[in-house]
């Protein structure tokens, strides 16, 4: 008898930005972060007001890549990143 298997669905975060407007060239700290499936090893980066840099290198290096990256103004935008098992 074939056993069925579920297939496995990938990892998704989806991550919200912002940057200081009264400081030019300011970095990205993250707003808010939502995460579907697991983000391990680099949940602790994706608290709010953490820099997002850090949190995408983490993930880039676990594995993620990222699906979408959107600015919904000059100093905000989120970005989607998806990690296949």
């Amino acid at each position: 008898m074939a056993r069925i298997q579920a297939v496995r669905q990938p990892d998704l975060v989806l991550i919200s930005w912002t940057r200081n407007p009264l400081v030019p060239g300011s970095p990205r700290r993250i707003i808010a972060s939502r995460v579907i499936g697991s983000a391990q090893p680099c949940t602790a980066l994706l608290a709010p007001n953490r820099l997002l840099i850090n949190a995408l290198r983490c993930l880039k290096k676990n594995g993620f890549f990222v699906v979408v990256s959107r600015k919904t103004s000059n100093i905000s935008g989120f970005i989607l990143l998806q990690r296949n098992r």
